[in-house]
């Protein structure tokens, strides 16, 4: 069992950046591979990077790549997302996840976080 939370969202012009934090309770942290996902109005969530438990492999939407970086801490319990460059159409909640396996798909991941709001203005 483990349980996230976001922080990190907020209102952001065009090109600016951001950085999403999750963290996560409970001690089998290093267990889990860790997922981004968003979700934009009126949409279905959708994937945008995870990492596996080491932290070696990433894996990208490839509307964020180049953008966005995922990385985490397994001594500390977090996993971050740092987005650069940022667009109107990156708008959406925003999801910190966990999964027993690296994925990139949404019905693998059995814990998420309540989410957090992010909203870029052009």
């Amino acid at each position: 069992q483990v349980q996230l939370v976001e922080s990190g969202g907020g209102l952001v012009q065009a090109g600016g950046s951001l950085r999403l934090s999750c963290a996560a309770s409970g001690r089998t942290f290093s267990s889990y591979a860790m997922g981004w996902f968003r979700q934009p109005p009126g949409t279905e969530r959708e994937f945008v990077a995870t990492i596996s438990r080491s932290g070696i492999s990433t894996s990208y939407a490839d509307s964020v790549k180049g953008r966005f970086t995922i990385y985490r801490d397994n001594a500390k319990n977090t996993v971050a997302l740092r987005m650069n460059s940022l667009r109107p159409e990156d708008t959406a909640v925003y999801y910190c996840a966990a999964s027993a396996r690296y994925s990139t798909t949404v019905r693998d991941y059995n814990y998420w976080g309540q989410g957090t709001q992010v909203t870029v203005s052009s």
